[in-house]
């Protein structure tokens, strides 16, 4: 199987630590600043940071749309921290102008674990990851309030919901590229194998390239 290409947005927050992680577990690796780069990946990464700061620039360099098809079309995506907040299709504690890209069908609070000064480490437990615990940072970090009938919690953090998948979207709380363990990633890779592998056939049976669904942000 080849590698996927996998781009990390590139708009703010802490790119550099993504496209270790994602190089590190086979990936290929680039970051993605314009539009038209998401045409050459097979998958997208949404760093941490800060979430306003964020909808902001996407606005500014006219990504908001592009990601929102890019989701929409059903590429996979994963989002860390400030990327949970902004693949939640709602938010609370945020600007009542602040836009997210959508995909996951969750109510996400922006900071809900503290402040910078609180920031910690926890042991998570998530499904789908064997060989026990991932190490898990918090910073300014969100968590779910609630999710909907098609989005799965795959764990929590003393009572929280702290990591979600709803088809090829995936998001936690925490932030596993600061850490040297990179399942986290090695699990988002393999989404990307799997989806780029279903698009391909599709595609191959409909006689033409393969069209995604839609979701409404």
């Amino acid at each position: 199987m080849s590698t996927p290409t996998i781009g990390v947005l590139a708009l703010q927050g802490d790119v550099r630590e993504h496209l270790k992680a994602l190089a590190d577990t086979g990936a290929q690796a680039r970051p993605v600043r314009r539009s038209e780069e998401l045409d050459g990946i097979d998958g997208l990464v949404i760093p941490g940071g800060e979430s306003t700061t964020m909808s902001k620039l996407a606005v500014v360099f006219g990504m908001l749309e592009p990601l929102r098809a890019f989701v929409r079309a059903g590429k996979p995506v994963y989002g860390t921290c400030a990327g949970m907040i902004m693949v939640a299709d709602k938010l609370l504690d945020a600007r009542e102008d602040q836009e997210t890209f959508g995909g996951i069908d969750m109510i996400v609070r922006r900071n809900a674990f503290g402040r910078q000064n609180e920031s910690f480490e926890a042991a998570i437990d998530v499904e789908g990851i064997p060989g026990g615990p991932v190490e898990g940072v918090f910073i300014r970090a969100p968590w779910v309030e609630s999710v909907g009938a098609a989005a799965e919690v795959l764990a929590t953090y003393d009572g929280h919901t702290v990591a979600v998948r709803q088809g090829n979207v995936l998001a936690t709380s925490f932030h596993p590229e600061l850490t040297g363990d990179h399942r986290v990633h090695a699990l988002f890779v393999d989404m990307v194998r799997r989806a780029r592998g279903d698009t391909r056939q599709r595609a191959v049976r409909s006689g033409g390239r393969a069209t995604g669904g839609s979701k409404t942000v």
